[in-house]
């Protein structure tokens, strides 16, 4: 009888789960270019036009990649490349990708869809202001949201098991499904460029959460490779290069100890010239719970056998220590030795014009305070001024939780950030 009754819970359960598991297609199935408007929503479509001949219209394509780090269909790529080309040889693109995280996925109404569409709209605002201002032609609004499945378990309270499963996929994404993608978008954005217009084409790439973590395995190889810029016939010492313009990383959830051969390269250079941009920005919210609680608790099982030893550096007379064991446990967003900024709501909000923020920028002090709309960039003092890597730590005021990365003052910060990258 018990055993009976046992299995009938097993039973229940299994059932239960899987019922409960998260859509495995692809969402969006239809691959020709499909223009919104009130009479038609294109949901189904994998290239939408938004807006369409308003300060505010922007391109959006989505890329579906599966749990297995593969392309769902390599014709939804190639379809909004294709599209991406045609526009890329006759206009300057402002190409924004964003990669979700935990929870998230490329389905209509997903709310990082929404925030996604809602962003590319001011940006696109913000940019014809800014050709305005600068008597030039405004770049093309372009974004790319990459789909994954970032949730497994559709269950309420329950998806929260599915945490570490999701962080094993995210690197399987990252190291498989988005190299192609970026590089190529990287081309694109490139293609306007050999022909020397009159506002260069740019290129910048936001992840979440563990879409922050798929970023990362994608591109930090990259980051490495340009910040030396070992290029033959090189006589010159240049400022450090990036992925595109910009790489953000908003919440990830990847170990401290995977970003600190970055931090270290970063630290080795004593000194960086007037024109280095920011090419890597790590935002972590202080009350983000995930990364701070929900993560390390993972990692202790998982590196139970692994070895770590003390680090040591004392590069440009900038002392930094840490235990390897701490910086594998914990996220990079909340490893105290690694953080190199903090970012707080100002006391009161400064109108800086987006014009000028670039000379805001070029302005930092180690240890001082700049200020960027309404909130404030505290220089830690660990780093020299102007290292184009920077990982921030950001008050709860302006990122509540792990989740809550589309607030006002963030979105703002994030498009000066954007604006500072891609100024000539």
């Amino acid at each position: 009888m018990f055993m009976s009754v046992r299995r009938l819970i097993s039973l229940v359960l299994l059932i239960f789960l899987v019922s409960g598991c998260a859509s495995n297609d692809i969402y969006r199935k239809a691959f020709s270019s499909c223009q919104v408007s009130p009479q038609k929503t294109c949901e189904e479509h994998a290239i939408q036009l938004h807006q369409a001949s308003s300060d505010q219209e922007y391109l959006l394509g989505f890329v579906e990649i599966d749990d297995q780090g593969q392309l769902r269909n390599r014709r939804q790529m190639q379809a909004v490349l294709d599209e991406l080309y045609i526009m890329a040889a006759n206009e300057s693109l402002l190409i924004n990708v964003f990669v979700h995280g935990w929870h998230h996925n490329a389905k209509p109404q997903d709310s990082n869809v929404e925030s996604f569409k809602g962003s590319l709209a001011q940006l696109s605002q913000l940019e014809s202001e800014l050709a305005t201002a600068q008597n030039k032609p405004p770049r093309k609004v372009v974004g790319v949201y990459v789909g994954w499945r970032g949730e497994s378990i559709d269950v309420p309270y329950l998806n929260n098991i599915t945490f570490w499963d999701r962080k094993s996929t995210a690197q399987e994404v990252g190291h498989l499904g988005m190299d192609e993608l970026l590089l190529k978008l990287e081309e694109i954005s490139n293609v306007k460029n050999t022909l020397d217009p009159p506002i260069k084409s740019r290129l910048v790439i936001v992840g979440h959460s563990f879409g922050g973590a798929a970023v990362y395995s994608a591109t930090s190889q990259i980051l490495a490779s340009r910040f030396v810029d070992s290029r033959e016939k090189k006589g010159f010492n240049d400022t450090a290069k990036g992925f595109g313009d910009l790489v953000v990383l908003l919440n990830p959830a990847f170990e401290a100890l995977r970003y600190a051969p970055l931090f270290d390269m970063a630290q080795a250079r004593c000194s960086y010239f007037l024109e280095q941009q920011p090419r890597l920005v790590i935002l972590t919210s202080e009350a983000d719970k995930a990364t701070k609680y929900l993560f390390p608790m993972g990692r202790i099982f998982s590196t139970f056998f692994e070895t770590h030893g003390p680090i040591s550096r004392d590069d440009c007379r900038r002392p930094v220590s840490y235990h390897e064991g701490a910086a594998d446990r914990s996220t990079v967003g909340h490893f105290e030795p690694l953080l190199t900024h903090q970012l707080r709501p100002a006391s009161r909000a400064k109108n800086t014009a987006y014009a000028d923020v670039l000379d805001v920028w070029r302005q930092q002090q180690v240890g001082g305070v700049q200020q960027y709309g309404a909130t404030e960039l505290i220089h830690l003092g660990k780093t020299v001024a102007r290292n184009p890597f920077l990982n921030v730590t950001v008050d709860k005021r302006l990122i509540k939780d792990h989740n809550d990365v589309f607030g006002k003052e963030i979105l703002q910060f994030l498009r000066q950030l954007i604006v500072i990258s891609t100024q000539e």
